[in-house]
């Protein structure tokens, strides 16, 4: 007997066309193995309800019969059937308050989930993930933001050229205007622009997106202990952009003052350590924020930091591009998400106050929590390669077993969130997040 997957569309907002398997991968599944497909219209998903029939898929609104639904983002409670195995990204992990009710309801009605975050390799590597576009994404509504900023103090850029990433039909159409404008770098950027230096916090999936984009431009990398001396040179080039990426040891030393950075313990212990990030700040002209980050790890940008730049008249820092977007965070005046069509804040660090959009005094925050959507053909078509090999795997699985004799390669096992109305052992820590309405 066939097993049945079930692929659900996207409704948490009008930005998100993503899909978790195209329509191509689907046909190459069902050409290996018995599986078939069914899978509900859509009036905006980036690949049409017929690239999903001639591919050989069931259209149809009802979909819980499938063995195993697929989605990208969290499914509506009121949606949720009894003892259903469901695949997507539950952002419950972290036990993010606004989605606790969603893993109780995931408990109470014992469906199994599956959260791609957590499929990883044996060293915790992730395997199934829209990081890359996020990056991509997340730097082109940076570079953007910065035309924006440059345009509003009165400088002729060749960033104001730079349209937002949803904008472009995809991401070969931005490289190439990005590519294009590198033309106008070249021949010469504004004097008092100079040295543009661009420092990206990470170097994981997220950062080598974001750095792929920028890479586009003329540039040179620099060391984080060259960028003070860079700046401060009486002529630095004009015909190029500069980049520096920081890694853990360049954010953070230790509380001790005989103390030396050591990674391992840097994760294991992040109490013993605080931020040394600031000395950078008044150095560069864009930040793009790729880390991860949780509330036991020191902040990478505060207000208080921002509010003595100001006060001292150090405001080369136009922009923060906000890429992991952990409100009230890392990049502490990170107040709110946004989305594509008003991707921006501007934050005032004198007064502590907050503006929408590009124009006025301080420095502007793009922290749109959903960037692989503005890409959704790249982001669906990379994610759904790497999806592929475990997509059969969940469908043909026997749920009604013990979860010990639970047949699924250890990739998958490990992102099984909740099993027959309990937490897996991996995740159990969840039970102190959890209330009782």
């Amino acid at each position: 007997m066939s097993a049945i997957i079930g692929i659900r569309r996207e409704d948490k907002n009008r930005w998100e066309r993503r899909v978790a398997l195209t329509p191509a991968a689907i046909k190459r599944i069902m050409s290996s193995d018995e599986i078939e497909f069914a899978v509900q219209p859509s009036p905006i998903r980036v690949f049409k309800d017929d690239a999903y029939e001639a591919a050989g898929c069931d259209m149809n609104e009802y979909i819980d019969h499938a063995d195993v639904i697929f989605a990208v983002k969290e499914i509506p409670m009121d949606l949720l059937v009894e003892d259903k195995p469901y695949v997507f990204f539950s952002h419950v992990i972290k036990g993010q308050d606004y989605n606790m009710p969603l893993l109780q309801k995931l408990l109470d009605l014992r469906c199994t989930t599956v959260d791609y975050e957590k499929i990883t390799d044996d060293q915790g590597r992730r395997l199934v993930f829209f990081g890359r576009q996020a990056g991509q994404a997340g730097m082109i509504e940076t570079l953007f933001a910065l035309g924006k900023r440059l345009k509003w103090e009165g400088y002729d850029s060749p960033f104001s050229n730079v349209k937002q990433a949803y904008m472009y039909d995809d991401l070969n159409d931005a490289k190439h205007q990005i590519r294009e404008l590198g033309i106008n770098v070249r021949a010469g950027l504004d004097p008092d622009l100079c040295p543009l230096i661009v420092g990206f916090a990470g170097y994981g999936n997220v950062s080598q997106g974001a750095q792929e984009v920028f890479d586009l431009l003329p540039h040179q990398e620099i060391e984080p202990d060259e960028v003070a001396d860079l700046f401060n040179r009486k002529d630095p080039p004009r015909d190029r952009v500069f980049k520096v990426v920081f890694k853990e040891e360049d954010l953070v030393e230790p509380k001790a003052a005989d103390g030396e950075f050591e990674l391992q313990d840097y994760y294991r212990n992040p109490h013993k350590y605080r931020s040394r990030f600031e000395q950078h700040l008044p150095h560069l002209t864009a930040l793009v924020n790729c880390i991860y980050w949780t509330d036991d790890y020191p902040r990478l940008v505060t207000k208080e930091q921002v509010r003595m730049l100001w006060s001292t008249g150090q405001r080369t820092l136009r922009v923060i591009g906000d890429i992991s977007c952990d409100i009230n965070g890392s990049v502490e005046f990170t107040h709110k998400a946004t989305e594509p069509d008003t991707p921006s804040f501007i934050y005032d660090p004198i007064t502590a106050s907050f503006k929408d959009g590009t124009e006025g005094r301080g420095i502007i925050v793009m922290p749109v929590d959903n960037l692989p959507c503005e890409l959704p053909r790249d982001a669906s078509e990379h994610f759904s390669q790497a999806l592929e090999r475990f997509a059969p795997l969940l469908a043909r699985a026997d749920y009604t077993v013990p979860f010990p004799d639970l047949a699924l390669p250890g990739e998958l096992k490990r992102a099984i969130i909740t099993y027959q109305g309990k937490l897996t052992p991996d995740y159990r820590y969840l039970e102190d997040f959890l209330t009782d309405d």
